[in-house]
């Protein structure tokens, strides 16, 4: 890959697999990418997948740099605020109450730091009748019909072997906007924010 972006650097508070995903992209093309883990470190680092080796964590945590903090607590949130207040890009995937909670608003991140970018991905939104509701891989597939699509001979719905919906949120949407946020705020000095669902 390229240094294209080098000099970006990226704050990946996100988890469970798009935004890790996007940060990913980002970093095998020179992003800078720190990411934050619970104290007990990113469940994709027990993951194996069937392999001999921590194959999922080797997709979404290579070219990362780590750091270990919790949101709940106030000294958590401090290090993290001092973290974005430099950043160029923040990744997230809390609901929009959680991010409430945590004082991690985007009109809070926004005063800290005009030019941050801010990419917000939740299973249904930020705001609306499910912006509560918690969502995995596996609701978006099933809700959208292509699990009836994967029927197995029984008709049975078969769940895919990778995490679908996921991976090509991290992959398309979510990388191809925060390129084009950040090329709209060196061009325009709009302060950008977004979230996809």
């Amino acid at each position: 890959m390229t240094a294209t972006l080098q000099g970006l650097r990226v704050i990946d508070a996100a988890s469970f697999l798009a935004g890790p995903c996007a940060a990913t992209i980002l970093s095998d093309y020179g992003a800078d990418v720190i990411k934050i883990e619970p104290l007990a470190g990113d469940g994709h680092r027990r993951l194996s997948g069937g392999h001999p080796i921590d194959y999922t964590w080797q997709l979404t945590g290579r070219n990362k740099r780590s750091l270990a903090l919790d949101f709940s607590q106030a000294a958590g949130r401090d290090v993290l605020l001092k973290l974005v207040a430099s950043a160029d890009v923040l990744l997230v995937n809390l609901r929009a109450d959680q991010m409430q909670r945590y004082g991690l608003t985007w009109e809070a991140l926004r005063a800290l730091n005009p030019r941050i970018v801010y990419c917000a991905i939740t299973g249904y939104g930020q705001d609306g009748p499910r912006a509560q509701v918690a969502a995995h891989d596996l609701n978006y597939v099933a809700e959208s019909g292509m699990l009836s699509l994967a029927a197995g001979v029984d008709g049975a719905p078969v769940v895919p072997p990778a995490l679908i919906a996921d991976i090509a949120g991290g992959a398309y949407p979510a990388v191809m906007n925060i390129l084009l946020a950040l090329r709209q705020r060196d061009r325009d000095g709009v302060h950008y924010s977004f979230a996809l669902h």
